[in-house]
């Protein structure tokens, strides 16, 4: 029998540059014309965003997230080290880098070799430097572990459950950032240096109807309005839920250390339009971490598609995998915390299972 630890943590891409930059989202929303003045006045906004954006639009409050966070991660680097896997499986989703026109698949193990990844191509994407002051040419490693993701992929078949396997990245975009980033983000201090655990990545199509409409990203107001062409939609939660479970067999039955991850921040700003693209749905992930802590899993099977995407909860797909392989396994949540904010566009959780 294979010894399993799991893990949730986020893979927040502003943490990649400076805190000068981290409410960067929250700015470029600030300037939609079609948001109402009176929402973007913060005047209005919550005490607690107030506090947050102060009088150097968030900067402070950078430094502060930035430390909760890096803490946090640091705990999870720290079991993951004490646990020495063999393999770290992540659940991550695909915003318009793999997943594009030619074909959209639920979920896909994506069975690489060793592979050259760029670190900062999405912060590249919006004009932003990184935080450690590296060449913008800058690449590392992701050790990969072809054969066991073939494995992954034939057992999850078997067991009924539709998946697409995938040997090679596809040329010409970003590697996708949900695995670069949680690289990264567990070994910030070493970037560029040689992370000592192979990665599976396994690829979740959180963004459903918004992956080709929005090409997973920001939306303006202006374009929702007129009315969005929007994709079909991505896989339920109650199926990722069933995919975690199919792997926790799977990895359970195997003669590996695996570490199962559950890579994502919960609600984004960026996808909640009834907040104005301004806030997170902090009620909404307050009910679900709730329920995990307690051990209560029927709110995250139950939740319906179109509830997550209301309340912008798309990447928190990740973590129904997660969870559904921590119930098939039989392992018990032993560490969590929520992180909140109201400007640096996502509520971060994290959490140790055993």
């Amino acid at each position: 029998m294979g010894e399993v630890i799991g893990l949730g943590m986020t893979h927040y891409p502003l943490l990649l540059g400076p805190d000068e930059s981290m409410a960067a989202l929250l700015r470029s929303t600030l300037k939609d014309p079609d948001i109402p003045e009176k929402e973007k006045d913060p005047a209005n906004w919550s005490e607690f965003a107030r506090q947050e954006w102060s009088d150097d639009g968030g900067t402070a409050a950078a430094s502060r997230h930035r430390a909760e966070l890096r803490a946090h991660l640091g705990r999870i680097r720290a079991e993951l080290d004490a646990f020495e896997p063999d393999v770290v499986l992540v659940w991550g989703d695909d915003q318009y880098e793999n997943f594009r026109e030619e074909v959209i698949p639920s979920f896909c193990v994506l069975a690489y070799d060793d592979t050259e990844v760029d670190p900062f191509g999405v912060i590249k994407k919006l004009g932003l430097p990184n935080a450690w002051g590296l060449p913008d040419s800058h690449s590392f490693t992701m050790k990969g572990l072809p054969d066991f993701g073939k494995h992954v992929a034939r057992e999850v078949l078997d067991s009924g459950i539709d998946i697409a396997y995938s040997y090679v990245p596809r040329p010409g975009t970003n590697f996708p950032h949900a695995f670069a980033n949680t690289q990264i983000f567990l070994d910030y201090d070493n970037v560029g240096k040689e992370f000592p655990y192979p990665i599976l990545p396994i690829a979740v199509n959180c963004y459903g109807e918004h992956v080709i409409a929005r090409r997973g990203g920001i939306a303006r107001f202006a374009e929702i309005n007129a009315g969005e062409d929007l994709d079909p939609p991505g896989p339920t939660p109650r199926r990722c839920y069933e995919l975690g479970r199919a792997i926790g067999k799977v990895v359970g039955g195997s003669d590996l250390r695996v570490a199962l991850v559950a890579s994502s921040s919960w609600s984004h700003a960026f996808l909640y339009d009834e907040g104005w693209h301004l806030r997170p749905d902090t009620d909404a992930d307050r009910a679900l971490y709730e329920a995990m802590v307690a051990g209560d899993h029927e709110p995250w099977i139950e939740r319906t598609s179109q509830e997550v995407v209301h309340s912008g909860q798309h990447e928190i797909l990740n973590w129904h995998c997660l969870l559904g392989a921590t119930r098939e396994l039989g392992m018990k949540l032993a560490w969590s915390d929520l992180v909140e904010t109201e400007i640096f566009n996502s509520n971060k959780a994290f959490a140790v299972f055993r």
